[in-house]
Order: C-alpha cells, then structure tokens, then sequence
C-alpha cells in the first residue's frame, strides 16, 4: 500500500473488542499503537466505523485506498475485505455495529463525517458500567447523526495489467517524477495508451492521479509533525510553495489551515473518482 516504515508491527487482523455482547448494537474501543501499525487483509463479521485522533489511518479495500485523518472516519460493511495502516501514536478509535439492528444503510466503504457529538456518543458507549436503557438511548442517537462525510477522499486505483507498474510504482515512492513520456517509454507502450488507461480505471489523468496520490501521503507525512519544507522534498516537489498550491487545488485549502480547522475540532478521551475536489485537469504537479 505505502513503503513500509522501519519498526512497523505487522497484526493479521483487527481484535474485536473483548467485551463485545449480543445485547449491544454498538460496541466501541481505543487503541494507541506505539509504533507504525499495519494490518493484513481481513474483513469482520459486524460493521465496523473507524476514526483517529493524533495521526491518520489508511486503509486499502479493493480498488481504493482511503486515508482517514481527524474529522473524518472510514465505514467498513460486514464482510468487506480491508487492510489498513495507523501511523504511530495515533489515537484509534472503532466501534462495531450489529448488522441486523443498524439502520444506516451503508452498504459500501464510505468516508463519514466525525462531528463531535457523534465522537462523543461513541466514546459514551465505550464505557462499561451503561445500564441497557442508557445503552439504546445513545444508540438511538448514533443512528440519527451518522452520516457520510461531503469529502469522499479516496485514490482510486487503476487495476490495469499495462499501467499497474506505475501505480504500484508511485504508492511505494510518491517522489518519483518520471513524466508520461519516461513512463510509455520503459513500458514500451504510447503515451496515448497510458493516457487512455488512466482515464479509462481511475476517471483521472496521469497527472491528477499523482497528485492526488501525493496529497494522500501528505496527509500522512503532516499528521506525524513533518514540516511543509520536508513533505514537499519527500514527494518530490521542487519548492514548498508548489506542493502547497498542489495541496490546495485538491483539498481546496492549504495544508496549515486543513489541519488548524481540523485541531479546532474538540477530542473526546473516554472516561473509563467520488470527491467534488479534483485536480484540474490542465495544471501539473510536476516538480
């Protein structure tokens, strides 16, 4: 999915929480990952709702790659296969949720917007002494504020045998600046077909691919306290203000103001192609 950090820990899957019962709908936890975390493909039986605090999550599921950060939340359906990734430090939420007694009907993975009423709802029902009317008078509410979040920020992936090199090639090192043309002529093909490919899978050029891969990492890179100056040399910018104008035209703000407004949203501690925000096709992240 991305190059693999030094002193990461590899889990087969994602616990379920050890209190889980019949009698809850919703069942929800914390975990805070000491080092780089990663988990092989797998898929749970309850729905599960994942969000962070301190960090960013990313998850692999089938054809698209979502990065979770604060603010935001990824809804996985029963049976879904996923893989994921939480940087170090980060304060990892989920909740696991019934299918026969959830009425949201999300029925796909879906990024959800994390409102801190609805952070604080969950991190209530994490707590163990909830008498069951208590229970299904928050559950009830949980239900009447989930909802999709406006900005659906995933990285489609191309699943294409002539151009998957460069896919894969790019999430393992986003610096790489090799152009179209470099790109058709180590795979011995034309640029038309690379074009037409990436059209054709993702619904993006080449270039607004890139740069929406690259931003995906960004957001990872600003979440574990790298600078803009460092970020920007790790995707391979050549100057900090063009990767900021990059981060811009897909996020629509800069990356200080993304994670200002993202801070300014309170955290609960317990007690106890489908965004509107495409690149523009006729501006380059070239470096």
């Amino acid at each position: 999915m991305w190059r693999r950090e030094k002193g990461t820990e590899v889990r087969t899957a994602a616990a379920l929480p050890a209190r889980a019962e019949a009698a809850h709908v919703i069942t929800a936890g914390l975990h805070v990952p000491a080092v780089p975390t990663e988990w092989s493909p797998h898929a749970h039986l309850l729905h599960e709702l994942v969000w962070v605090r301190g960090g960013t999550l990313t998850s692999r599921v089938a054809d698209r790659v979502f990065t979770v950060c604060e603010g935001h939340g990824l809804w996985l359906p029963a049976g879904v296969v996923h893989a994921g990734r939480a940087t170090a430090g980060a304060r990892f939420h989920d909740a696991f949720f019934d299918p026969a007694r959830t009425p949201f009907a999300g029925e796909r993975p879906q990024a959800i917007a994390m409102t801190p009423l609805l952070e604080s709802l969950l991190t209530h029902l994490s707590r163990t002494d909830l008498d069951a009317a208590a229970r299904a008078r928050a559950e009830a509410v949980v239900f009447d504020v989930l909802s999709p979040s406006h900005r659906q920020f995933a990285l489609p992936l191309p699943g294409d045998a002539r151009i998957d090199v460069i896919a894969e090639t790019l999430l393992d090192d986003p610096a790489d600046g090799r152009s179209l043309e470099d790109w058709a002529g180590c795979l011995g093909i034309s640029e038309r077909t690379v074009t037409r490919a990436f059209r054709q899978t993702t619904g993006l050029s080449f270039a607004q691919w890139r740069q929406l891969l690259r931003v995906h990492r960004a957001l990872t890179l600003l979440s574990e306290g790298c600078d803009v100056l460092t970020v920007s040399e790790t995707l391979g910018y050549a100057q900090p203000s063009t990767f900021i104008a990059a981060f811009r035209r897909v996020m629509g703000t800069t990356p200080g103001a993304f994670f200002d407004a993202a801070d300014r949203t309170p955290a609960t501690d317990p007690v106890g192609p489908d965004d509107p925000a495409v690149p523009n096709d006729s501006r380059s992240d070239a470096a």
